[in-house]
């Protein structure tokens, strides 16, 4: 399919909706293709076949939760990830950016799916270079997002290990980077303009008044309805001539129409002009004084003016608070003068019969009228009416946005002259079945043509899904590899330690003057100390391995077998004896030896253990 979908799975949905409503995360406009392999992987991981005993592993294990989120939602980044493509936005983006831009003028960027950091603080080098430091604290602000909690609790520590930094050409790293305790952290003063925090792109409102929103790598994990969706909030989160960055698997194939390309090569866009039409507004203007007109009482006259109009206005002023309510407006929407003063969004006309906050935004930062058609409106029974509502900005004589006024055009008598229009049409078109049957087969011709345009549409989308799709690959390799390094450090550590403690024994058993033997449960030595090569003459490299019994030394070893059969066979054994023997320099001597068991972890013998000494 061209969407990266499959057949829904009905077990799968199931789990899909069990995480949307007991945690909130809706994957289901994910693709199922990557997302099952994700699930199905966790999955393996615990032992689980079936997707229903793994929603009872869900419901039982609070924790599985955030280890399914990581497994699903793959943090694969790095600075300047995709290189020539960041140094196209740093020597041709940017500057352009900057020149369309006033001098003082704040520059807001989005870094959405920001995973660990690394694009956010990329962001931050690039704009530092173009601006210097000083312009940068002053004029830019970065919003990073994720959904994934644990990603952006490391991204706001800002601290990296040696091999993330890696990626970073030499000088940036010794320019934006501190290097503390084995690890890097970026400069301080820089960091207070990159601000993180959580965002579904699916399900939340975006942020607005962007200037360059860089987006990589992230769209390639949604199906092709849910590409859409969010791409049409980025284009509303988008300041005019705004700037949208994406990776190299993710195109616009179907959105040309609000975006266009600067460099389709490296997955760079604008957003589309709305055209250069100026808002509607309404100036205030100073009224001619003329010396034979009283005009005392004018402010009552246009209040009242307003209030009789028998459209249902409203104003809202720039910081989203009512200003004023007209007559017809309290009798349709059962608003009253109690509510001048208050918030917009404190009432239910902000969102019935339309979602009015989106719009009011939208028209005071672009400036221009919006039209709003065929809006239902119903308080009752009975029939409904329908509106057009024109969102308006209000502009003062300084150029500064007073505020807005929104106005309910009442459209139900034309609405239904138009259904009835429809009606009559619909009458018409039964006396020209012949002329119709004549452009049926025209049409049938025009539909054969579509559908070889469509079959060619469908195949280039199958194309840059399975493109995405060896994308979304790869970077689960990569995750892959970062966790064997991860596991191959951690054995490392442990060799480490393990050859810290045999050094440590080894220093022990070095440091003790009498001889010590420790044999195996054969009988066979296993450790010979400093003390025994002088005591005997044998080295250590000659006696490891052997058999006690065929030691050739100076000191009776058969008589030592009753108490070493002794020890191995209790863990709980000691014994000490004295035998007459020839030390190395050939001098008869008494030898003082005690042995006991070497007792295993769980109390029983493991072998023994020989400790000799020349008596005086």
């Amino acid at each position: 399919m061209s969407d990266g979908q499959l057949i829904p799975d009905q077990d799968f949905e199931q789990v899909l909706q069990y995480l949307k409503e007991s945690r909130g995360f809706d994957f289901t406009g994910y693709k199922r293709t990557s997302l099952m392999r994700r699930v199905r992987h966790r999955m393996s991981q615990i032992g689980v076949e079936d997707y229903v005993d793994y929603i009872d592993q869900l419901q039982v294990n609070a924790d599985e939760f955030s280890v399914l989120f990581n497994t699903i939602l793959i943090n694969v980044t790095a600075f300047f990830r995709d290189p020539e493509a960041w140094a196209y936005l740093r020597e041709e983006v940017i500057p352009t950016l900057l020149a369309e831009r006033g001098p003082e003028d704040p520059l807001r960027v989005w870094s959405a799916g920001c995973a660990s950091g690394e694009e956010a603080y990329s962001l931050a080098i690039a704009l530092a270079e173009a601006l210097g430091p000083e312009r940068f604290r002053q004029q830019v602000k970065i919003y990073a997002t994720d959904v994934d909690d644990e990603a952006l609790a490391q991204a706001r520590h800002a601290s990296y290990a040696e091999r993330d930094i890696q990626s970073l050409p030499p000088d940036f790293a010794a320019k934006y980077f501190e290097h503390q305790n084995g690890r890097y952290s970026f400069r301080k003063d820089l960091r207070r303009s990159v601000i993180f925090g959580r965002n579904d792109l699916v399900q939340d409102a975006p942020i607005s008044r962007i200037d360059l929103l860089v987006c990589r790598n992230t769209l390639m994990y949604f199906n092709q309805e849910t590409q859409s969706r969010v791409l049409r909030r980025f284009h509303f989160a988008l300041a005019p001539k705004g700037v949208l960055f994406l990776g190299k698997a993710e195109m616009l194939l179907s959105h040309s129409r609000i975006f266009d390309p600067i460099d389709l090569k490296r997955r760079i866009f604008r957003k589309t002009s709305s055209g250069s039409h100026s808002p509607s507004h309404f100036v205030s203007h100073a009224m001619v004084h003329d010396r034979r007109v009283d005009l005392r009482g004018i402010d009552e006259l246009r209040e009242h003016a307003f209030s009789a109009s028998p459209v249902a206005q409203i104003v809202v002023t720039a910081d989203d608070v009512i200003a004023l309510i007209n007559q017809q407006a309290e009798t349709t929407f059962g608003l009253s003068a109690k509510d001048v003063g208050r918030p917009l969004r404190d009432l239910d006309i902000s969102y019935r019969p339309v979602e009015l906050r989106g719009y009011v935004e939208q028209t005071r930062l672009e400036r221009k009228s919006l039209r709003i058609k065929d809006v239902e409106f119903s308080r009752g029974p009975g029939e409904p009416m329908w509106f057009e509502v024109h969102v308006n900005p209000l502009v003062g004589l300084d150029n500064t946005i007073l505020g807005v006024t929104v106005v309910f055009h009442d459209v139900t008598s034309a609405r239904r002259m138009l259904e009835d229009l429809e009606h009559a049409n619909r009458q018409l078109e039964s006396a020209y079945e012949e002329l119709q049957s004549t452009n049926e087969e025209l049409e049938t011709t025009n539909e054969e043509l579509q559908s070889t345009v469509e079959e060619l549409e469908t195949t280039n989308e199958e194309l840059q899904s399975t493109n995405e799709e060896l994308e979304t690959m790869n970077e689960e390799l990569q995750s892959t590899n970062d966790e064997l390094q991860t596991i191959n450090e951690a054995l490392r550590e442990r060799t480490s330690e393990l050859d810290r403690v045999n050094e440590f024994l080894e220093s022990i058993l070095t440091s003790l003057r009498a001889g010590v033997v420790v044999l195996d449960m054969q009988m066979r030595v296993l450790a010979w100390n400093r003390g025994a090569e002088e005591l005997w003459g044998v080295r250590r490299d000659e006696a490891e391995g052997e058999h006690l019994l065929n030691l050739d030394i100076g000191l009776p070893v058969a008589d030592l077998r009753p108490v070493v059969r002794s020890a191995l066979g209790d863990g709980t054994y000691m014994e000490e004896i004295k035998l007459s023997a020839v030390n190395r320099r050939g001098r008869e001597v008494v030898i003082r030896v005690v042995c006991s068991s070497l007792r295993a972890s769980d109390g029983e013998p493991g072998g023994a253990i020989l400790v000799m000494e020349q008596q005086n």
